[in-house]
């Protein structure tokens, strides 16, 4: 029954982040500074999208003589185009956020990765553009499109939470930013 849940749960909050896109807002970044990171995906996210809905209309012309089948795959098709853009739209509306007076940096990627991380536990911070990233115990690797462009390193481990719900102790934590230089010197500042 938890992993039905959870991909319930992960669905809604796409769709959520699709309403909060439109309504020009974020999510969780109240009182804090915001990172984006969707900048550099926004155009591929579009391209599938735009391939999903070639795909439907295909998919209508080939079905038009089963009017069961085609309203069943036209649903599912018009619900691929949409869980696409929300997607994109979760990865704009749910930027990092740097939040000094709280004391963490909540680093994030679309609606499942949601990892906090106290200030007091980075030991070091780097803008470090990184292209590959072979999966390693200890270690977090939060690309977009294939690259990160911040290395944290911490004192002690913090816990993620994996989208199953598996917790994983990491020390090293990779991500993208858009303005990686400008959370480096942030993160600089708030450490202080």
């Amino acid at each position: 029954m938890r992993i039905p849940w959870l991909l319930v749960r992960h669905e809604v909050r796409v769709l959520v982040s699709l309403v909060l896109w439109v309504a020009r807002r974020t999510h969780g970044a109240r009182g804090g500074q915001a990172f984006g990171y969707a900048h550099g995906q926004g155009a591929m996210m579009f391209g599938f999208a735009f391939v999903c809905l070639i795909e439907t209309v295909a998919m209508s012309v080939l079905l038009r003589d089963w009017p069961t089948v085609h309203v069943v795959f036209l649903f599912l098709d018009v619900y691929s185009v949409v869980f696409v853009i929300g997607l994109h739209a979760s990865s704009v509306v749910r930027p990092h956020v740097l939040d000094p007076v709280g004391g963490e940096l909540r680093i994030r990627r679309y609606v499942h990765v949601d990892l906090r991380v106290p200030l007091e536990r980075i030991a070091s911070v780097r803008r470090e553009l990184r292209m590959t990233h072979e999966r390693a115990d200890g270690e977090l690797n939060v690309e977009v499109g294939s690259q990160t462009t911040v290395t944290i390193e911490l004192t002690e481990p913090v816990t993620h939470l994996t989208f199953f719900g598996r917790r994983r102790p990491v020390r090293v934590v990779r991500f993208h930013a858009d303005d990686a230089d400008d959370l480096v010197r942030a993160l600089g500042r708030a450490r202080v």
